[in-house]
């Protein structure tokens, strides 16, 4: 990989994520995918810069952030399916008060909301919110990380583009609680491609000015 590779896979990589990330309906199988494919390029980027400017901190706290992003959903879901599972039956013996346990039944039967009660909601919803604050905890992780990883490159670079994105970035994390969050991490991504973009390799050391041969004596 060339440093000029790198720096395109980078920008590319980040206008798919900006991209991926536009919620247009029925899209998001493909926008996941584009998503996932500019992760992966900025991955393959940081990687390539990490040896260019031998800085393993711009490839590793990449890679941590990837690392809690992925536990915080893992860890979400979990979270999610577990509290659906404990609470779905007791829900629905509220909502159809004469199923007798036969799943196969449960669709020719008339519902009742009338019967939901608070004490069978509550632990479900409880358990929904407390998935969400699992995954933005983590999301707060990964953009920590992330941050390190472009502060880094931004010193080493000299792109201040990078570190306005970084911390655009964290400050979108701690924000996604009220969703305009979401926003300034969409931007942050978008400056973040534009930075790739604006990297230049570093000027090569000057040649050693060459001292002119010995003049040979002349022949008496």
């Amino acid at each position: 990989m060339t440093f000029d590779s790198d720096k395109n896979l980078g920008g590319i990589g980040a206008i798919l994520m900006f991209i991926g990330l536009i919620p247009i309906p029925g899209s998001q199988p493909f926008l996941g995918i584009l998503t996932l494919v500019g992760l992966i390029l900025v991955l393959v980027a940081l990687h390539g810069f990490a040896n260019y400017y031998k800085e393993s901190g711009i490839f590793n706290n990449y890679i941590y952030g990837i690392v809690a992003g992925i536990v915080g959903i893992v860890i979400a879901g979990i979270v999610v399916v577990v509290a659906v599972l404990t609470n779905l039956k007791n829900l629905l013996d509220q909502i159809y008060p004469t199923w007798n346990g036969d799943w196969t039944k449960l669709s020719g039967l008339t519902p009742n909301t009338s019967n939901i009660t608070w004490s069978v909601v509550q632990p479900l919803l409880e358990g929904l919110i407390l998935a969400l604050v699992v995954l933005w905890i983590f999301i707060i992780i990964l953009a920590f990380f992330t941050r390190r990883s472009l502060k880094t490159l931004s010193a080493k670079a000299n792109v201040h583009l990078f570190s306005t994105a970084a911390s655009l970035l964290l400050v979108g994390a701690f924000l996604t609680i009220i969703l305009i969050g979401f926003l300034l991490m969409w931007i942050a991504i978008l400056l973040m491609a534009i930075a790739f973009y604006q990297i230049h390799p570093q000027l090569g050391q000057p040649a050693a000015t060459m001292a002119p041969p010995p003049s040979t004596p002349a022949p008496v």
